[in-house]
């Protein structure tokens, strides 16, 4: 229904998956035009999204040259620099003047380049040797030759680079565009801030999923299979439900104290409650920290010299809301029996210890699985939470057998 130019803004505008969806109901022949509309990049992302039983029918509708680039870039590992690279950009000889560069420029954006951003200088053999911008080639005199205002102090990156690292370092260098480059230098290819702005969303989508104790889902959530979703939320719910198990474990250890003194079991989800939110609070801001590169492996260190004083703090501040708590509800109506000093003293004690050690344990794990290779965001929220129920429960009856004993035990 819309004439050529807004159909193919149209078309441009949607995202992967769902130009993946309209070609699919659209079948090969009628997809030709739309596929040949896309960059080699936007191709090789539009053909992984599609069924794999008809990927080879429409990789053939592409132009030779263009199927080429798509199948060399399908090699590429899919969250790597060189599977969301796009092999064509504006390239210049290190030799020709100003003047030759920018008519040259102007023919090779006619052709429909994209990457028009900065032009990279090549040597015969295809190595970078240097990049310019467009802004630095138009305020320079005619007559200069390129290489006299290239810049030599070159930011790249290789192939295999894991393409979350990819756009860190864009951040970081405030470019619009990085080269990607092989072991000898030779130049394959450029990431835009546009061809990373999904990847961003992607790999945080995927962390967020984690944190919130579920596998990443690989399809968007109204899309997904009602098997897979069961299957990805299922597992992690199952260990988490085994790990929990040993909180019953624990229970049953001290299944003769609680006995003796039922008033401690009212205070059990008050403390392993505690412990499990404020390791889950440092689980997540040390996971992010991470994902944002502003602490690194070797940073471990100082990370759990500050939880240990903010788990202090924070265990205090809770500690003392607590044995207030206990003394108000004491002043109130007599609920806690004649030992209820050294009750409030228990719980205030046990949020301390407790406190400590669910920031310390939550943000030590994310460093932990780096070491190992695995995803920090493994180190969800509820993962932590049931790690540090078992040994909140462990701190909170020992704390008890040492100022209860000779009382209430």
């Amino acid at each position: 229904m819309l004439d050529a130019i807004e159909a193919a803004e149209f078309f441009l505008a949607l995202s992967t998956r769902d130009q993946a969806d309209l070609l699919d109901s659209l079948g090969p022949e009628r997809s030709r035009p739309w596929m040949r509309l896309l960059a080699p990049d936007d191709a090789a992302d539009l053909v992984q999204a599609l069924p794999a039983e008809v990927r080879g029918r429409f990789m053939a509708l592409l132009d030779p040259a263009t199927r080429g680039e798509v199948t060399a870039l399908l090699a590429y590992a899919e969250d790597a620099a060189g599977g969301v690279m796009n092999p064509r950009y504006m390239r210049l000889r290190p030799e020709i003047t100003v003047e030759v560069a920018i008519r040259y420029l102007r023919r090779q954006a006619i052709r429909g380049i994209e990457v028009i951003d900065y032009a990279y200088v090549l040597g015969p053999d295809l190595r970078l040797l240097g990049v310019v911008s467009f802004r630095e080639l138009f305020a320079a005199p005619p007559e200069k030759l390129v290489q006299e205002i290239m810049h030599t102090d070159l930011v790249t990156v290789t192939e295999e680079t894991d393409q979350e690292a990819v756009a860190h370092l864009l951040v970081e260098e405030g470019l619009l565009a990085i080269p990607v480059v092989d072991a000898s230098g030779t130049m394959k290819g450029v990431v835009t801030a546009d061809d990373v702005v999904g990847v961003v969303q992607e790999e945080a989508t995927e962390d967020i999923q984690k944190i919130g104790g579920s596998e990443a889902l690989d399809e968007p959530y109204l899309q997904i299979g009602f098997s897979d979703m069961v299957r990805k939320r299922g597992r992690w719910l199952a260990v988490l439900f085994i790990g929990e198990m040993l909180t019953a474990t624990a229970m049953g250890f001290f299944e003769k104290e609680i006995a003796r003194a039922v008033v401690l079991a009212l205070f059990v989800p008050l403390i392993i409650s505690s412990g499990g939110n404020s390791g889950s609070q440092a689980a997540t801001l040390v996971i992010r920290a991470m994902a944002l590169s502003e602490i690194r492996l070797r940073d471990w260190w100082r990370v759990a010299r500050r939880e240990v004083l903010t788990g202090l703090v924070l265990g205090l501040l809770l500690g003392l809301i607590g044995l207030i708590r206990i003394l108000v509800w004491q002043a109130i109506g007599d609920v806690y029996g004649a030992h209820y000093l050294l009750v409030a003293l228990t719980v205030a004690g046990s949020l301390l210890g407790v406190v400590m050690f669910g920031t310390l344990a939550g943000s030590m794990l994310p460093f932990v699985l780096r070491r190992f290779g695995a995803d920090p965001a493994s180190a969800s929220a509820p993962f932590v939470a049931t790690l540090v129920d078992v040994t909140g429960l462990v701190i909170y009856f020992t704390v008890a057998r040492l100022l209860l004993g000779g009382t209430l035990l």
